[in-house]
């Protein structure tokens, strides 16, 4: 399993740049894999890759993204070089999915039982084309799905949706020694609606669905005007919210719209939208594969996707969410030998 993982973190398969074809990683999963498994790939461009591996008629299908995102500039080491100490293994994507993925090779060696693997790679690209695409080609093939994100070896039934915008702000160019600034300013129109947004995401913090609360409102990008003795034509916004699990995030998204002081000002561009996962389904997923179900979680995985698609889906791998998209990613050891062992035995 560490030799398979080694191998799977020396592939670079951040996204972006998302360089990525149906060689390399996609190579090596299907030479890794025992014989007696078929293999389906499908290109949508863009490096937007899936490799479905099928052995026998499964009715579950356990999902990996191959994709990382960029190793963050904190790295002391290579990111591409996965180092093993005595109890914890490092590398880019240790934990967001790789080990995972090294798990599920390790256990389907081990077992000859029916099995159905789905590697993508654009997990990471907000878009999720891959499964999309997936769900409306292979509709009715699977009843289940188990989806490999960090949850420390417990079964993930219930977690957020999520929702992403752009809002561009228009303003009136000008020279800023004019008292029309304070109103014409673009930058100043964004910043008006900002503040609301911020207020509104404090006021929702007490909002309880199980352990969690609050929404995840968070301003990801500012940007707008030119220097500070001109009045800003300009501006732009990109935001993003994860609502609680028996939310509507579009709903959500176009309350926070809403808060714009000056509507005519702003146009609105959704991004990357996708619903909740609810426990329907899931729990007696967990209970059919006797994994007790565990707490609801804030982030997102593509469980959802599978779900809104009526497949009963769970989270469960190895490793801690709170390791993705660090520097110095990594997966404690003792999470991959647990999950390899109960992937083998769920394979089995």
């Amino acid at each position: 399993m560490l030799k398979h993982l080694e191998a799977l973190v020396a592939f670079n398969t951040q996204n972006p740049p998302r360089n990525l074809n149906e060689d390399g990683i996609f190579s090596y999963i299907r030479q890794a894999l025992p014989a007696g498994f078929r293999h389906e790939s499908v290109d949508l461009g863009d490096g937007c890759i899936s490799l479905l591996s099928v052995r026998g008629n499964p009715d579950v299908v356990f999902n990996v993204h191959m994709d990382t995102v960029p190793a963050d500039p904190g790295w002391a080491q290579d990111p591409l070089k996965l180092v093993v100490n005595d109890t914890r293994a490092t590398g880019l994507g240790a934990a967001d999915i790789k080990g995972a993925a090294a798990c599920l090779l390790s256990a389907a060696a081990a077992t000859t039982g029916a099995c159905a693997l789905l590697f993508t790679s654009d997990e990471e690209a907000g878009q999720s084309r891959c499964i999309k695409h997936f769900l409306t080609a292979n509709k009715g093939r699977f009843k289940s799905a188990v989806i490999a994100e960090p949850t420390l070896c417990t079964a993930v039934t219930a977690h957020r949706g999520i929702a992403t915008c752009t809002g561009e702000f228009t303003g009136t160019a000008g020279h800023a020694s004019s008292s029309r600034a304070l109103q014409d300013s673009a930058v100043h129109a964004m910043l008006r609606w900002g503040q609301q947004a911020l207020q509104w995401a404090e006021t929702h913090e007490s909002t309880r669905y199980g352990g969690l609360t609050g929404h995840r409102f968070n301003l990801g990008s500012v940007e707008g005007g030119t220097k500070p003795n001109m009045i800003a034509s300009s501006a732009r916004v990109r935001f993003g919210v994860r609502p609680l699990p028996d939310q509507d995030p579009a709903a959500v998204m176009a309350s926070i719209q809403a808060l714009a002081p000056e509507p005519s000002r702003v146009s609105w561009q959704p991004g990357f939208i996708a619903p909740p996962l609810s426990n329907t389904g899931g729990a007696a997923l967990a209970l059919k594969l006797g994994r007790p179900a565990g707490d609801a979680v804030d982030f997102w995985t593509e469980a959802a996707l599978f779900s809104a698609a009526g497949i009963p889906a769970l989270v469960f791998g190895p490793g801690s969410i709170t390791q993705a998209h660090t520097a110095g990613e990594f997966v404690e050891l003792t999470q991959l030998h647990n999950a390899l062992r109960i992937y083998t035995q769920l394979l089995g």
